[in-house]
């Protein structure tokens, strides 16, 4: 077994652990998108978790040295990617940036936030992967501001084919620590689930746009 398997595995546990995973395919979430999810990953409720937290902060760190070797500044994408970024940066000892979802109305009305160097080669921290779409748009402010954006590190990813090929158009490379696979086996494992829950749940995987809930006998 590979230790990125190994850690994969390791995060995926630690996600159910704390209870940031729930599984409601006959009440599913709605997401802004307007997607019905059934299944959802808080990351953020990590850190409520000392033993948790320092584990996911320390893989971070050893992917960001393993990938990015060159790294100069860490950026945070808010809200939930700024605390983990944070804590990076302190133990990289480099500065810290974090990029908002939209420009204040008042004030300086910044989009990104920390003091920026042109050319500065970045790596921008994100929780949770779904489409995208929230992380490229701090990269495009992070990019617009003059610094290099070396690549995405993410606690977890859904991976849609949709955000891996966003990705791809902006010309973007991504690493993270956990994905959807891992964690729902490791769910399995836990729960006894139905054949018609599982079904559910890589059915919604395969195309999530077109996924409508339905009633399901656990």
């Amino acid at each position: 077994m590979s230790n990125q398997k190994n850690i994969a595995e390791t995060v995926a546990a630690m996600l159910l652990e704390v209870e940031a995973v729930q599984v409601r395919p006959d009440q599913p979430f709605r997401w802004s998108s307007g997607w019905y999810s059934p299944i959802y990953c808080d990351g953020r409720l990590t850190l409520s978790f000392p033993k948790v937290r320092k584990f996911i902060k320390s893989e971070f760190i050893q992917l960001i040295k393993k990938e990015y070797p060159t790294v100069e500044a860490i950026a945070g994408v808010a809200t939930a990617g700024i605390p983990q970024g944070a804590m990076i940066a302190d133990e990289l000892e480099l500065p810290f940036l974090y990029v908002r979802s939209k420009a204040k109305g008042h004030g300086k009305e910044n989009l990104v936030e920390g003091k920026l160097t042109k050319g500065q080669k970045v790596v921008v921290i994100e929780d949770v992967l779904s489409t995208g779409g929230s992380s490229i748009k701090a990269v495009e402010a992070l990019r617009e501001a003059g610094v290099e954006v070396l690549g995405i590190v993410a606690m977890f990813t859904y991976g849609f084919d949709v955000m891996e090929q966003n990705m791809m158009d902006a010309d973007l490379k991504f690493n993270t620590l956990s994905n959807y696979t891992t964690l729902v086996v490791e769910f399995s494992h836990r729960h006894d689930l139905s054949e018609k829950i599982m079904a559910s749940l890589h059915e919604w995987r395969r195309d999530p746009a077109k996924w409508q809930p339905r009633e399901i006998d656990a």
